[in-house]
């Protein structure tokens, strides 16, 4: 039966994970990044079989690339594979590259693609606009060395969750803008888009599971800095004046998540502004509810949503 709770009603399997999850104290950063990574430690999943983890140093054949790469090669792909750049979650402040190994080892597997996963800098000891930068040079950097990699320059993808959707939307605006690589889609999982934390769902949930509106507003605090000016569209992209000519999309929200509106509002956006996009709602599931539950099956529903999404993209 459907959980009910005080935020709404709740996939079963999701609100029985609830139950395991450790409590976590918003302000208390480096306690945050510290359980972050003991459990991590602790539940290291097998990778698929199909693909190849390690990290870039493994290969000796490519120039050094910006910052520290998580790698997952699909041995199938061919010699000229299609390519995911994916950004990590963790409100600009916590996640590091390995975190979504789950995730990014069976996407490659199943969409036949390489996924490379850059450890980005993190505020608030590097604010906005070091990790955004961070992202861009990495997204350069697998364009100019796609031969060396093995990767089809003309189907690379940009993707992320949560705080990595932002970054991944924000990519997409400045390739556009500044003429940079070839974006062939972006992959935007229950995104931040907006800073000004104005919505009927930020003001809802308060205290709302993984993510609440605390959280959010201390999040841009520690991206944009204390005095929390108003943000560029290349950290909130909601603040761009025009979302023409932005590379195909999948958009998902979740109804449970003080993010819910403000990526509602983008994918609309997007759609109205001339976007292929396709936008998913997913009702009783909460913000991050597909890391926390990986196993469940509304969180393995989506991911094969995932994995056709881009398969339908990169087809050669």
């Amino acid at each position: 039966m459907t959980q009910w709770t005080r935020w709404g009603s709740v996939d079963p399997e999701l609100a029985a994970y609830l139950t395991l999850l450790e409590p976590v104290d918003p302000d208390d950063l480096a306690g945050h990044r510290l359980m972050q990574r003991k459990q991590w430690a602790a539940a290291i999943a097998e990778p698929d079989q199909r693909v190849t983890v390690g990290m870039l140093e493994d290969q000796s054949d490519v120039a050094a690339p910006p910052v520290r790469l998580r790698t997952y090669w699909c041995d199938e792909a061919g010699p000229f594979a299609p390519a995911l750049v994916w950004l990590h979650g963790g409100a600009f402040a916590v996640g590091f590259c390995e975190i979504d190994d789950d995730l990014c080892s069976w996407l490659a597997g199943e969409v036949g693609c390489h996924i490379l996963v850059p450890e980005y800098r993190l505020a608030p000891e590097h604010p906005y606009p070091a990790g955004f930068q961070d992202a861009y040079d990495t997204l350069t950097w697998v364009a100019a060395n796609a031969v060396a990699l093995g990767v089809d320059r003309r189907r690379i993808a940009v993707g992320g969750a949560s705080a990595g959707g932002a970054l991944a939307a924000a990519v997409c605006l400045r390739a556009r803008d500044e003429g940079g690589p070839a974006i062939a889609f972006q992959l935007l999982v229950y995104p931040v888009t907006d800073d000004r934390l104005d919505t009927p769902s930020m003001r809802m949930f308060t205290d709302s599971p993984v993510f609440d509106a605390r959280a959010a507003e201390l999040m841009w605090q520690r991206y944009l800095g204390p005095a929390r000016p108003a943000a560029p569209p290349y950290a909130a992209p909601m603040r761009a004046d025009s979302l023409r000519g932005l590379p195909p999309t999948y958009l998902l929200t979740t109804h449970l998540d003080p993010l819910r509106d403000e990526g509602l509002a983008y994918g609309l956006r997007l759609i109205a502004e001339g976007v292929e996009t396709e936008l998913h709602h997913v009702p009783q599931a909460f913000h991050g509810f597909d890391t926390v539950a990986p196993t469940a099956g509304l969180s393995q529903r989506v991911w094969r949503d995932y994995a056709a999404a881009l398969r339908r993209a990169l087809a050669p």
